[in-house]
Formats: structure tokens, sequence, C-alpha cells
């Protein structure tokens, strides 16, 4: 115990012991300023710098748009807005590339490099024998149907009729991005798509309105019933351009989205599925 006490005691005086730190004038050697230091005091000082300057880039992290230049601490609505902002650049390089052919065309025009389209007559004996010639079929194909029918007569598979969901061809209901996939363990039975602002919403087989009213938790909202018991349902719509018992056709606008930056339940568009009571993952059928 007595040789411990005895080493810890010169640490204790060494930390205390005070340093002069002086500075002099070069030509006079005389002392301007001197300062008294010890290890203790150097280490005291140390410690509270590094507390205070990590409490001050704290608040600045959280407080100021630094947090945006750090790995894991930007917004959930990044990306979004990421996607929404690229998807709008998309369509405005699209519009200057159109508008730029149109100024160039009316510069040929105005310069007189443009040659007229020339117009023939439609003469309509012309047109019908030009017709009868299209539709009047070529040795080659005469003998090609002459063998399929040969080889096709007596296949039974072939009178095979009842319909098969491959037929059923889906159209896309919307031009977007998926922000939230199908999930049964979730009760997610649809999918949320980023879309611009007013886009065309479509029936993705034809079928005949079923619903079409105003929710409060997902706005406007459509419903059709196909064939082969399916019935498709569109959410989070700012306007509807179908009415209940209207016969659609597969492609045919029924509906306009809003703006989707914000909450899933909010304003992106929502879109579902189902067949005889279940819900289908629309990712399965319908190439987004």
């Amino acid at each position: 115990m007595k040789k411990r006490v005895n080493k810890i005691k010169p640490f204790i005086q060494k930390m205390r012991f005070k340093y002069r730190v002086s500075i002099m004038n070069e030509n006079t050697l005389e002392e301007t300023w001197h300062v008294r230091l010890s290890r203790y005091s150097v280490f005291m000082f140390t410690i509270t710098f590094i507390f205070i300057t990590f409490i001050i880039l704290t608040i600045l992290i959280f407080n100021t748009s630094i947090s945006r230049y750090l790995p894991g601490y930007g917004e959930t609505g990044n990306r979004n807005e990421i996607i929404k902002e690229s998807m709008r650049v998309d369509s405005l390089v699209k519009q200057i590339n159109l508008q730029e052919g149109y100024v160039a065309i009316l510069k040929g025009i105005i310069r007189g490099e443009m040659k007229p389209d020339s117009i023939a007559s439609l003469d309509s004996i012309a047109l019908k024998e030009r017709a009868q010639i299209l539709v009047e079929k070529s040795n080659e194909e005469k003998e090609f149907i002459e063998k399929f029918e040969k080889e096709e007569k007596y296949n039974l598979a072939s009178l095979d009729s009842k319909p098969n969901e491959n037929m059923y061809v889906f159209f896309r209901p919307t031009r977007g991005v998926i922000s939230s996939s199908f999930s049964l363990d979730e009760k997610q039975y649809g999918i949320f798509l980023i879309t611009s602002p007013n886009e065309t919403v479509v029936s993705v087989l034809g079928g005949t309105v079923i619903y079409a009213a105003f929710t409060f938790d997902f706005g406007w909202v459509i419903q059709v019933q196909h064939e082969n018991n399916y019935i498709s349902i569109y959410k989070n719509n700012t306007r509807l351009l179908s009415k209940v018992g209207e016969s659609v056709k597969a492609g045919e606008g029924i509906a306009i989205t809003g703006d989707a930056t914000g909450k899933k339940t909010g304003t992106q568009f929502y879109f579902e599925l189902w067949k005889q009571g279940k819900a289908v993952n629309p990712e399965e059928v319908i190439i987004f």
C-alpha cells in the first residue's frame, strides 16, 4: 500500500505542477504575454473543448440542412421527391425535343428548304383495285394454309376453347413507379404508385363500373367488374371519368390521378386486383 501511495503522489504533483509559457519580444527580450498552465488544466481544457465542439456540431446537424449531406440522416420523403423530379425532368426533355423539332420545321419552311408533300388524287376505283390486290393471297400463302389445315384437321387440342388466365392481357392502370408492393402479411392488398400530376388512369380489362364515389380515406375511388370474376379497384384519384353502370373497354380512361408527393394513404395512386374474393398481386399479371 505504501509503495502505491508513493507512486501516486509524484504523479499528482506532476499533474498539478504549473509551467509558465511566455511570449517575448525578440529585439528587447521583454515579456509581452505569459500564461501558467499545468498538465491537469491542459487536460481539462482539451476535454471541455471537445465536449463543446460535439454539442455545437450536434445542434447544427439536427437543426440545419447539413444533415442532408450525411449518410443515414436523409429525410424519408427524399426518395419520392427524387423520383418525382426525375419524371418531371424526363417530361420536360421530351417537350423541349418536340419544340426544337417544331422550330426546325418552321425555319425550313421560312427559308424555303422544306418541299411540300405530294398529294395523290383520291380515285375510288383505283383504291378498290389496289385493295383487291392486297386482299388476294399469294401462292405461298395458299400452300401454307392448306398444309396447316391438313395438320390441324384432326388435332383435338386445337378445339379447346376454355378461357385461360394467360389469354387475358391486362393493361397497366397508369404510368408511374411502384413505391410499395403487394404484401398479405402487412395486410396491403394492392400497390402504391408514384405518378405525375393529372395522369390518366385506365381500366386494366374491359368491364362494367360497379362503384364510383368519394371517400375520406382514399379520395375518389372507382371499381370495375371484369370477366372471370376479376374486380379492379383504383383509389386516390382527383377526378372520375366514368359512372356506375357504364361499360368500359380495356385501356379506356376512367379517372385522373393527383399530386403523388404526400403520404401513401393520402395522395399516392393505389391499385388493387381481386378474383373471386381473393386479392391478386398486380405485379404477377401486369407489366409495370
